[in-house]
C-alpha cells in the first residue's frame, strides 16, 4: 500500500508544471465557490439584520382614498382612521397587540425641535408603549413610554440617537427639556435603531411622545395616522391583514372590494421575499461554482488521458505480468481523485482564510458585507463534491487504460 502511494507521488512530481496547471482549474473552482458562498452569507446578514428585534409578523394599516362609490360615498373620498378603530382591531383572532400612531405633518415632513440654543428638524411621533415592540430599535438610555404616560397625558419624550447627538452632544439628555411647536417635553429615554438603511436613519431621527398628549397638544382630536398590528405566534399575518382591512372598510362605509381605501404593509411578506431572493441567489452561486469546478474537472480528465497515453508501455507491461483491468482502473482513478482532492482542498482552505480574514479585518456587522462566514456543512458538501468530481475526472481515462492490450502496448513507440 505504501509503495502505491509513493508511486503516486512520483507520478505527480514527474511533470510539476503540468500537474500544477491541471490542479489550478479545480483550485480556482472551489475558491470561487467558497468566496461566493461566504460573502453571500454576509450580504444576507446585511439584509436580514434590518428585521432584527422587529416583530416580522407585523401588519401596518393606514387610510387611503376610495376608488369605488358605495352608500353615497363618492370615489376619491378620504378614509381616516380613528381611536375607535383600535379596540375592534384588537379583537380580531391572531392579533397580539395594536399600536396606533400619529405624525406631526406628513410621512416625510420634519418639525423643528429646540433645546436651549440648538435646533434640529426631526420626525415627531405620537405613540403608545407597544410600538417599541414593533420598531427596529433598542433602548440606549432611560426608559420608553409606559401606560401612565398615556393615561395622564404626560409631556415626556423618547428621542432617537441622532436627536441626542445633535441636540445634546455629550450632555446627559435624561430629564432635560425639548420644545416642539411651543410645547415642552421632558426627555425620559433614548433609543437607537438596529437597522442600517433609510428606515434606521428615520428611527434615529424621531421623537416619540405619548399619543394622548400628542392628540391634545396639537389639536388632533381622535385622528390616527396609521395602526400597527403585532400578529401572535402561529397566526397567519396574511389572514389577519385581510380581516383587519375588511373590518376597517366596513366601519368606514367603504365598498368591500375597494382595495385602495385601506392601505397596508405586511412585514412577514417582506421577510419572505428577502428569504426567497437569497434562496435564488444561493442556487445561482452553487450553479456558478459547480460550472467553474466542472471546467477544472474536465481539465483533469483531459490531462489524465494524456497521462494514460504517455504511460501506455508501462500499463501494458503491468498487464503482461498479471495486473488486472480493475487494478489498472483503480491506479488511474486514484491519481485523478488525489489530484482533484489536493487542488480542491487547497482552494477550500484559501477561500475559508479569505472569508474569515475579511470578517476579522472589517469587524462584525459591517454595513457592506455584514458577517461573512462559511457553514461547516458547506465544507462537508464541498469535500463530497470533490470526491465525486475526482471520480468522474478519472473514469474515462481509467476505462481506456483498462482496455489496453499488453502486446499492442509493448509495440507502441
Amino acid at each position: 500500500m505504501i509503495d502505491s502511494w509513493l508511486e503516486l507521488g512520483a507520478v505527480l512530481r514527474r511533470n510539476p508544471l503540468r500537474t500544477s496547471l491541471t490542479a489550478l482549474g479545480v483550485f480556482w473552482g472551489l475558491l470561487m465557490l467558497i468566496l461566493l458562498l461566504g460573502f453571500g452569507e454576509g450580504l444576507e446578514d446585511v439584509a436580514t439584520q434590518n428585521f432584527a428585534r422587529r416583530a416580522s409578523n407585523s401588519v401596518f394599516l393606514w387610510g387611503g382614498r376610495t376608488s369605488m362609490p358605495y352608500k353615497g360615498m363618492r370615489p376619491g373620498a378620504w378614509v381616516g382612521l380613528r381611536d375607535g378603530d383600535v379596540d375592534p382591531l384588537s379583537e380580531i383572532p391572531g392579533v397580539k397587540q395594536v399600536s396606533p400612531r400619529l405624525q406631526l405633518g406628513g410621512w416625510r415632513d420634519g418639525n423643528l425641535v429646540v433645546r436651549g440654543n440648538k435646533t434640529g428638524t426631526y420626525n415627531i411621533m405620537g405613540d403608545t408603549p407597544s410600538i417599541f415592540d414593533v420598531l427596529t430599535v433598542e433602548l440606549a438610555k432611560g426608559r420608553v413610554l409606559n401606560p401612565f404616560d398615556l393615561d395622564e397625558q404626560r409631556k415626556v419624550a423618547v428621542i432617537g440617537e441622532q436627536v441626542q447627538r445633535e441636540l445634546f452632544g455629550r450632555d446627559q439628555p435624561i430629564g432635560e427639556l425639548i420644545r416642539v411647536q411651543g410645547v415642552y417635553y421632558t426627555v425620559v429615554g433614548v433609543v437607537r435603531s438596529t437597522r442600517a438603511d433609510d428606515r434606521g436613519d428615520r428611527d434615529n431621527s424621531s421623537v416619540h411622545v405619548p399619543l394622548t398628549t400628542f392628540q391634545k397638544a396639537y389639536n388632533q382630536g381622535d385622528r390616527l395616522g396609521w395602526i400597527a398590528l403585532e400578529v401572535a405566534d402561529g397566526a397567519s399575518s396574511v389572514q389577519v391583514e385581510n380581516e383587519a382591512k375588511a373590518l376597517l372598510r366596513e366601519r368606514h362605509g367603504v365598498h368591500p372590494d375597494d382595495i385602495n381605501a385601506i392601505g397596508g404593509h405586511n412585514a412577514q411578506e417582506e421577510v419572505e421575499r428577502i428569504e426567497n431572493l437569497f434562496g435564488g441567489i444561493r442556487m445561482f452561486i452553487w450553479f456558478v461554482g459547480a460550472a467553474t469546478l466542472a471546467t477544472g474537472v474536465v481539465g483533469v480528465s483531459n490531462i489524465m488521458l494524456v497521462v494514460v497515453r504517455e504511460r501506455t508501455r508501462e500499463l501494458g507491461l503491468r498487464r503482461a505480468v498479471g495486473a488486472t483491468g480493475w487494478s489498472i482502473m483503480m491506479l488511474i482513478l486514484r491519481e485523478a481523485i488525489v489530484l482533484t482532492l489536493l487542488a480542491g482542498l487547497i482552494g477550500l482552505g484559501a477561500g475559508v482564510i479569505a472569508v474569515e480574514g475579511t470578517a476579522w479585518f472589517l469587524g462584525p456587522d459591517h454595513e457592506l458585507v455584514g458577517n461573512p462566514g462559511l457553514d461547516p456543512q458547506v465544507a462537508l458538501v464541498a469535500f463530497g463534491v470533490l470526491l465525486i468530481a475526482g471520480a468522474f475526472a478519472g473514469l474515462l481515462p481509467a476505462q481506456r487504460a483498462a482496455r489496453i492490450h499488453p502486446v499492442e502496448a509493448l509495440r507502441s513507440e
